[in-house]
Parts: C-alpha cells; structure tokens; sequence
C-alpha cells in the first residue's frame, strides 16, 4: 500500500535563520544543511521521492521525479529524507518535495 505523505518546504528560508538557534540534529538544521549544500534555494524545484517506511524512519528512497535535474534538489530530498519523522507509517510511501526558491 502507497501513502503519499506531503513536505512543506516553503519555509526553507526560514530554517536558515532558525539553524543558528536550533539545538543540533533537528529535522529543521538537517533541511537547511542539506539545501545549504545541495541546492540553490534561490531556484524552484519539486521532487518526488519512493522509499520504503519502517520504525519511523525512511530507507531505500530513489527519486522517481525531479523538476530541476542537475541543479542539486533530488541530493537536497535525499538527504532531507534522512532525518523525516515518519511516526507509525510502513510499507512504500511517495515523498513529495516542494522548494519553492527565493530564499
């Protein structure tokens, strides 16, 4: 069974401001690391993740759609998807990432 799960990525820019406050190793300091190092958050993209959901966490994602290929976002979702609270979900599950640029 597939459930698709939605990402608000529209607050990208402001992680980066809450990352200097944040404690780190939350879900807000991975995004900004991640998109810090993968992607121009100036840019737009959408992504589209498939993994497998098990004990809360994500394993064996691959990116099935990518809007801006070979400008870093499907990196920026991957590693993203690392630290994505999944709570009691298994099985497949798409991921859908939105990063709606100009930060």
């Amino acid at each position: 069974m597939k459930f698709s799960i939605a990402i608000a990525a529209g607050l990208a820019g402001s992680f980066f401001v809450a990352q200097a406050a944040s404690a780190a190793g939350g879900f807000e300091d991975q995004m900004g690391r991640c998109l810090q190092q993968f992607a121009n958050t100036h840019d737009a993209a959408q992504v589209m993740l498939e993994c497998n959901a098990a004990d809360g966490k994500l394993s064996g994602c691959k990116v099935v759609d990518n809007s801006a290929a070979g400008k870093g976002f499907d990196k920026a979702a991957m590693c993203i998807a690392e630290k994505l609270p999944m709570g009691a979900k298994s099985g497949a599950v798409k991921v859908p990432f939105r990063f709606p640029g100009g930060a």
